[in-house]
């Protein structure tokens, strides 16, 4: 089991390369299972979450040949296999996608219920409605969700929340279907965009993703034969730029796309930080004082709920109250109490949460509850005052690649070790 060990108070400078986006590779990995030749896959984040899902496809039976340590090629044409195990994906939420995948690969697919991070119960019912829409159906006993279709036939679908998950799982199974598929109220969110980018390069008709309508037109193969790159990931990026202005540096995000971080950026300006952006950077600074700032989660383009409790330390030292109210998530305070052993004057009521600021944050063992509550209580550490430990770092590592290295090299004083028993 390892640690990271931080000494707080100093500014971050210099620049930060961001990597894949998580979230975008963690459905692409599963739509290879779709084609029926050689894709490749470039920009792959380094992460916990993807090293699973490569092996769970070398599982099933495709062939995958690693480049570099962000480049792959993948080989589904000789898939054996539609059933995916507990052991092969009990760590990760987005293992839900071998559903989609499968089910549009073989009309069939058992795949054991997701884990990943536990901040409340994130309902299937979108997903599993999608589906019997579809013409399959779906039982779940002993912890598997089995699908199952004699024809899978496209259909008109209505969701009634908006659901990343739900969107791309359906858009999946949708691109074999007979068929055009029609998804009403879908999530915009970007890795919508690239994962139906991908499954487009490879022979699908998919259009208005990026729209709360998208149009899936079935056809009978997926080719292969063409490379894909994964879009940044955004929510690496806001933590970085939440980072810099946190420890009051100066940091450049590059290898970002702008209009992603939006709702961010907004906000930063709203609390009196610098942020200036390039075609394909944006440098963030601080010198005065953060002012209050009230800030409401929702599906994108709205504010990231991923960026909620790294945006809840920045808060900490805002002059005033601030609130942040989470709009998807409701359970995901969890965290809450880690950041007030530190010093930080929070309360919680419902899906609320009061932050007083300016406090001065000290230094004190705290645990990552989950991804991205970890991402928190790091950046937590670097403006304390004294020695931060953050234990159970496994979360951090599943969607931050080299989070340490990359912090290390901006200047914080910061180290993985292993912990004594």
């Amino acid at each position: 089991m390892e640690k990271i060990v931080i000494n707080g108070r100093k500014p971050l400078q210099g620049d930060v390369y961001i990597s894949g986006a998580k979230n975008a590779a963690v459905a692409v990995l599963p739509a290879a299972l779709l084609v029926n030749g050689t894709c490749r896959i470039e920009n792959i984040p380094d992460i916990r979450d993807a090293r699973i899902l490569e092996e769970t496809l070398r599982q099933l039976g495709a062939k995958v040949t690693v480049e570099d340590r962000n480049t792959i090629l993948i080989d589904a044409g000789e898939i054996n296999s539609y059933q995916a195990s507990y052991e092969m994906i009990n760590s990760m939420r987005a293992s839900y996608y071998l559903l989609g995948a499968l089910l549009g690969r073989f009309k069939r697919a058992e795949v054991a219920l997701p884990g990943g991070c536990d901040f409340g119960f994130r309902p299937m019912d979108q997903h599993i409605k999608g589906f019997e829409a579809m013409g399959a159906s779906v039982t779940i006993e002993h912890g598997i969700v089995r699908l199952h279709a004699d024809r899978l036939a496209g259909s008109q679908i209505y969701l009634d929340v908006v659901s990343v998950g739900a969107t791309i799982n359906l858009m999946l199974a949708a691109v074999k279907a007979e068929g055009v598929t029609i998804i009403e109220n879908a999530a915009k969110e970007p890795h919508v965009v690239d994962t139906a980018n991908f499954l487009n390069a490879m022979g699908a008709s998919v259009k208005g993703a990026g729209t709360d309508v998208i149009k899936i037109k079935g056809v009978s193969m997926l080719k292969g034969g063409k490379t894909h790159s994964i879009i940044p990931d955004m929510v690496e990026a806001g933590t970085f730029m939440i980072a810099a202005a946190a420890t009051k540096g100066d940091v450049t995000v590059r290898n970002v796309i702008p209009k992603h971080m939006e709702s961010l950026t907004a906000k930063l300006i709203e609390m009196n930080i610098n942020v200036v952006e390039g075609e394909d950077w944006i440098r963030v600074s601080c010198k005065g004082k953060f002012h209050k700032a009230n800030i409401k989660t929702l599906p994108y383009p709205g504010f990231p709920t991923d960026l909620h409790p790294p945006a809840t330390v920045l808060l900490c030292l805002a002059d005033g109250a601030s609130t942040i109210t989470e709009g998807i998530w409701p359970h995901r305070f969890q965290y809450i109490d880690e950041l007030k052993r530190m010093g930080a004057q929070i309360k919680v009521e419902g899906n609320i949460a009061v932050i007083e600021g300016p406090v001065k944050l000290t230094g004190a063992p705290i645990n990552a509850i989950d991804l991205r509550a970890g991402a928190a209580v790091v950046i937590a550490g670097l403006i304390a005052e004294g020695k931060t430990e953050v234990h159970n770092i496994k979360y951090i590592d599943r969607g931050y690649e080299d989070f340490t290295g990359k912090l290390k090299a901006l200047g914080a004083d910061i180290e993985r070790v292993t912990e004594q028993e």
